[in-house]
C-alpha cells in the first residue's frame, strides 16, 4: 500500500472521518465494521493512520443502497408501444436485428453479436433494441468520445437528432425514455437511477480508478449494448461483464474478429452484408484498384534485380519485398498518382469535392506520402495520434471545410469518424490482418446521398500497389461477405494464421530507416488491376441484385431484367470506370521545394534514431563531453542535429544557411543518402564516447 501516499491527494483513499461521511454512517459504526472485519482499512506507511479505499466503500454508501432499491423497478421498455419491426422509416438492419435479438433472448442468455457495416445505422439499432427485450435499465458502452457524442444525441428526447422522433418509433415521451451520460465529474448516481439508458465509454466506466463500476449493484442493468464489440476481450471489458453477470449482452461491430487472434465474447446471431448495404444505397459501392508495374528495378542487399509483373506477384508474399515497396518513393508516387486520378474522375462527374484518405506506416512515412501529394498539386496534411490535440482539430477542420484534398493518417480517424466526401482510400502499407484493412476501407463507405445506390457520388475506390499484397484482403473481405461460413468462423475464432508484425507493428512515433535491404530505383507502371466489390462475374452478386424488392409492389428486379442482361450492364459500368495510368507532371520548382522540405523533416527522424541507438536522452550532455569542439556544450538533441545538418551540407557542397541553393536532384540524392549520413554521425559519436570511457 505504499502507493497510497500519492493517491490520498487525489481522493483515492479517505481518512476515517471522511470515509464515515462518504458512506453515511457514524464513526462508531465504521469502527465496529473494522473490528468485525466487514470493512478493512489500510494503514498509512508513515503515520500509521487508517485510510479507506474509495472503491471499497462504494457498496456501503447510502446512495448505493438507493441505487440497489431502484435497480429492478424500471420496466418502461416492456410498456411503451414502439413501432420497430414493421416501421418502414427504419432501415433493414435495424428492423431485422431487433427481431433476431428478440428471438435470441426469448430462449437463451448467452451474449449475442450483430455484424452491421459502417454507415448502416448501428446507432439506430442501439436506440431500438431495448424495446420489448430489456426488462430493466440499459447500459450502452461506446468505444470513444466521438461515438458516445453521436449516440447521446440519438438517445436524447430533447435533441433534434433524437432517433425515436425522426423515425417515429415513439409518439409520446412523457415517461421517457431518459438517458444519463457519464461524461465527467458532473454526472452522479442519481442521474443513473432515474434514467432508462446509461451511456458511457469504457474508460469512464471501468478505468483503473474504478470510479463508476463499484457504484452500480450487480442487478442494476438488464441489457448491455456494446458498440464496436471487437474491443470487448480486454480486461476492462471482462470486468464489466463479470460485474453484471446476469445482464443480457449484445455487441455491434462491422468486423467481428480481431487482428491479435483473440476470439470475441459472444455468438454472431445476425449479419447484414456489405453487398446488401451497397445495393440499398446505405454505403458506397466500392472498387479495388491496384498499381501493377510492368517492370520494377531495385537493389536487394547490394544485388541489382529487375522483375516483371508475374515475378512481382510471386515476390509480394515475401515480407522484405512488401516492406520495400511500402517505403519506396517511386512506388509511393504511383499509388498517389492512381488515387489522384481516381479522385479527379469522381469530382468531374458532379462537381462534388471528393477527397482522399491515405494510410502510412509511421509518422515519418506519412510525411513522405504527404510530400508526394503536395508535389502532385494536392493539398495534403498528415495526422497521427502523437500530434497535439489542437493541431489535430485544426487539420480535421481543414478537411471538413474542403481546404485539403488528401489526409494521410497513422493510427487515427478510426471508429466513429464520419466524413462522406472521403471517397478514395489510398493504402501505402501492407496490412497483416483483415480487420484493420476492412476498418480502413470503411472510412470511405459513408454515402453522400442517402439511399441512392446509383448516384455517381456514392462510389468509392480502394487504391494500393500489387507489391503490398493487400488484394488478398480484398478477396477475403468479399468472401466473408458472401456467407462463406467456414471461412467466416475461422476468422471469428482468430485462426487467420497471420500477424501484425513488420511494417504494421511500427508505432506512429517510432524512428525508422528508409534505406532497407530493398531499394527501388525505377518502376514502370503497366496498368491497373481493378475489381468491383459487386463483381459482375460473381453469380452470388447477380442473384442478390435480381432478388432486390421493388418497394411494396411484391416484385423484384428479376421480374424486369434477365440475369445475362444484368451481367452485361454491370460489365459495361465497370468498364466505364477503367482508366490507364497517367503520370502527373510536376513542375521543377514544386519538385525542388518538396525535396527540400522532405529533407528537413527526415533529418529530425534520423536524429531521433541516432539518439535511440546510442541510448542517449535528448537533454543530456553526453555528446558535448565526448566531442566538446563540435557540440560546444549543448544538449544531445541539439548536438546531434547540428552534426547531421553539417554532414548533409557537406554532401550537398554548400555552406550553412544555403539550403535554398541546391536543385531538386541534389536534394533527392541527399534524402536517399540521409540514413547513411546519420550512421556516420552515430559512429563518430560512439567512437568518441568509447574513447572517453577508456581514458577515464
Amino acid at each position: 500500500m505504499l502507493s497510497m501516499l500519492g493517491q490520498t491527494e487525489r481522493g483515492e483513499y479517505l481518512p476515517v472521518g471522511e470515509a464515515a461521511a462518504y458512506i453515511g454512517v457514524s464513526l462508531k459504526t465504521l469502527r465496529r465494521w473494522d473490528a468485525s472485519g466487514k470493512l478493512k482499512p489500510v494503514r498509512h506507511p508513515t503515520s500509521g493512520y487508517r485510510f479507506y479505499r474509495r472503491a471499497d466503500l462504494e457498496p456501503y454508501r447510502l446512495e448505493y443502497a438507493r441505487a440497489e432499491m431502484h435497480a429492478t423497478t424500471t420496466h418502461l421498455f416492456q410498456i411503451l408501444n414502439a413501432d420497430i419491426e414493421e416501421n418502414e422509416k427504419l432501415r433493414e438492419p435495424q428492423r431485422e436485428a431487433h427481431a433476431k435479438v428478440r428471438e435470441h433472448f426469448a430462449t437463451r442468455r448467452d451474449p449475442a453479436i450483430l455484424q452491421i457495416p459502417v454507415g448502416c445505422g448501428k446507432t439506430g439499432v442501439i436506440a431500438t433494441l431495448p424495446f420489448g427485450i430489456a426488462e430493466g435499465r440499459v447500459l450502452v458502452i461506446a468505444p470513444n468520445l466521438t461515438i458516445r457524442k453521436t449516440i447521446a444525441a440519438a438517445l436524447d428526447i430533447a435533441s433534434p437528432e433524437c432517433f425515436w422522433t425522426k423515425t417515429r418509433v415513439l409518439s409520446n415521451f412523457q415517461r421517457g425514455p431518459f438517458t444519463a451520460v457519464l461524461d465527467g465529474p458532473d454526472a452522479n448516481i442519481h442521474d443513473c437511477t432515474e434514467s432508462h439508458f446509461v451511456l458511457t465509454n469504457i474508460q469512464q466506466l471501468a478505468s483503473s480508478a474504478d470510479r463508476w463500476l463499484p457504484q452500480f449493484p450487480p442487478n442494476f442493468f438488464d441489457l448491455i449494448l456494446v458498440d464496436e464489440a471487437h474491443h470487448n476481450v480486454a480486461a476492462s471489458w471482462r470486468k464489466v461483464f463479470q460485474r453484471f453477470a446476469e445482464a443480457k449482452v449484445v455487441g455491434l461491430t462491422a468486423t467481428p474478429f480481431r487482428g491479435d487472434d483473440q476470439p470475441l465474447a459472444g455468438e454472431i446471431i445476425y449479419r447484414y452484408s456489405f453487398t446488401r448495404a451497397m445495393l440499398k444505397g446505405y454505403i458506397k459501392q466500392i472498387v479495388s484498384r491496384n498499381v501493377a508495374p510492368a517492370v520494377i528495378s531495385f537493389t536487394y542487399r547490394g544485388e541489382q534485380r529487375r522483375h516483371s509483373l508475374d515475378e512481382v506477384l510471386r515476390l509480394r508474399e515475401e515480407h522484405w519485398f512488401s516492406k520495400g515497396v511500402a517505403l519506396a518513393p517511386e512506388c509511393n508516387q504511383h499509388i498517389a498518382e492512381a488515387s489522384i486520378q481516381r479522385c479527379n474522375s469522381l469530382r468531374a462527374k458532379t462537381g462534388i469535392q471528393h477527397q482522399v484518405i491515405a494510410v502510412a506506416c509511421s509518422m515519418d512515412h506519412a510525411r513522405q506520402v504527404r510530400s508526394v501529394y503536395e508535389k502532385c498539386g494536392y493539398r495534403a496534411h498528415e495526422i497521427h495520434s502523437d500530434m497535439p490535440e489542437e493541431e489535430r482539430e485544426e487539420v480535421l477542420a481543414e478537411l471538413g471545410q474542403g481546404r485539403l484534398d488528401a489526409i494521410v493518417q497513422v493510427q487515427m480517424l478510426g471508429e466513429g469518424f464520419d466524413h462522406p466526401r472521403l471517397s478514395v482510400a489510398a493504402i501505402f502499407r501492407p496490412f497483416r490482418s483483415l480487420a484493420p484493412y476492412i476498418q480502413f476501407a470503411g472510412r470511405i463507405m459513408r454515402v453522400i446521398h442517402q439511399n441512392k445506390p446509383d448516384h455517381p457520388d456514392n462510389h468509392g475506390s480502394v487504391v494500393s500497389h500489387v507489391g503490398l499484397n493487400n488484394d488478398a484482403h480484398w478477396e477475403d473481405f468479399r468472401e466473408l461477405d458472401f456467407e462463406d461460413q467456414a471461412l467466416f468462423r475461422r476468422w471469428v475464432r482468430g485462426e487467420n494464421g497471420d500477424d501484425d508484425g513488420g511494417v504494421e507493428g511500427v508505432g506512429p512515433g517510432s524512428p525508422r530507416r528508409f534505406d532497407l535491404d530493398m531499394l527501388v530505383e525505377d518502376e514502370i507502371v503497366g496498368h491497373f488491376i481493378q475489381q468491383a466489390f459487386l463483381d459482375p462475374e460473381d453469380d452470388r452478386v447477380l442473384e442478390q441484385l435480381l432478388s432486390q424488392p421493388l418497394g411494396s409492389t411484391g416484385l423484384s428486379v428479376g421480374n424486369f431484367i434477365k440475369k445475362g442482361d444484368l451481367q452485361a450492364k454491370l460489365r459495361e459500368q465497370l468498364k466505364a470506370m477503367e482508366e490507364k495510368p497517367e503520370p502527373i507532371p510536376v513542375s521543377p520548382q514544386r519538385r525542388r521545394r518538396a525535396a527540400r522540405t522532405r529533407l528537413d523533416e527526415r533529418e529530425g527522424s534520423v536524429v531521433a534514431r541516432i539518439l535511440q541507438e546510442l541510448n542517449l536522452s535528448r537533454q543530456g550532455r553526453n555528446v558535448a563531453r565526448a566531442l566538446p569542439k563540435e557540440a560546444k556544450g549543448t544538449a544531445n538533441l541539439t548536438s546531434v542535429t547540428r552534426m547531421l545538418k553539417r554532414a548533409v551540407n557537406d554532401f550537398l557542397g554548400i555552406a550553412s544557411g544555403s539550403r535554398r541553393k541546391p536543385d531538386a536532384a541534389k536534394n533527392e540524392q541527399a534524402l536517399a543518402e540521409l540514413d547513411g549520413l546519420g550512421d556516420q554521425v552515430r559512429d563518430k559519436i560512439r567512437r568518441a564516447m568509447e574513447e572517453g570511457r577508456r581514458r577515464a
